[in-house]
């Protein structure tokens, strides 16, 4: 099924999974950097995987907002997403 088929709601979901994943991955590196071992090898990895799940998500959230027969709660929550996966993307490629 591809994602014309699938409806904004579950494109949605999938959005604010893979965002939420993509935040996750992207701040174990910071969070073992800052508490345990600063020189620990291989965090580069978690930091670009993360990346790239939030680019996921902001781009299903923003395939949702191109639709042209969505509903106000479905778009509004479209938006909320975009802003939040910017706003955290900005955040981990200046960290």
């Amino acid at each position: 099924m591809n994602t014309k088929q699938k409806g904004p709601e579950d494109l949605l979901k999938q959005s604010f999974q893979s965002g939420m994943i993509g935040i996750i991955f992207a701040l174990v590196p910071l969070v073992i950097k800052a508490l345990f071992n600063p020189d620990m090898p291989y965090m580069g990895l978690f930091t670009g995987v993360g990346i790239g799940l939030q680019l996921l998500g902001l781009s299903l959230a923003v395939l949702v907002l191109r639709r042209k027969k969505i509903s106000d709660p479905q778009k509004d929550k479209a938006k909320k997403m975009t802003l939040i996966l910017a706003v955290s993307l900005l955040f981990f490629m200046l960290a």
